[in-house]
């Protein structure tokens, strides 16, 4: 009885462990393929501050965003 709660016990943990992991993998892949953020968001954001981008600035906004995640 006492082997079978064991048994029952250690395979949710692994069962949470590898959906842990599986998860973690999955979400880094999407956001590497779909980043949060692209040159046109930074664009139209600074455009609503009152300022126009030069290509310069945008690259190193990207940079600094990249570097973050």
């Amino acid at each position: 009885m006492f082997i079978d709660i064991l048994q029952v016990v250690i395979g949710l943990v692994i069962g949470f462990a590898l959906g842990f992991f599986i998860s973690q993998r999955y979400t880094k892949k999407m956001l590497k393929k779909n980043p949060p953020i692209n040159e046109e968001m930074i664009r139209t954001m600074m455009s609503g501050m009152g300022r126009t981008p030069s290509q310069k600035q945008v690259n190193q906004m990207m940079k600094q965003m990249n570097k973050y995640m």
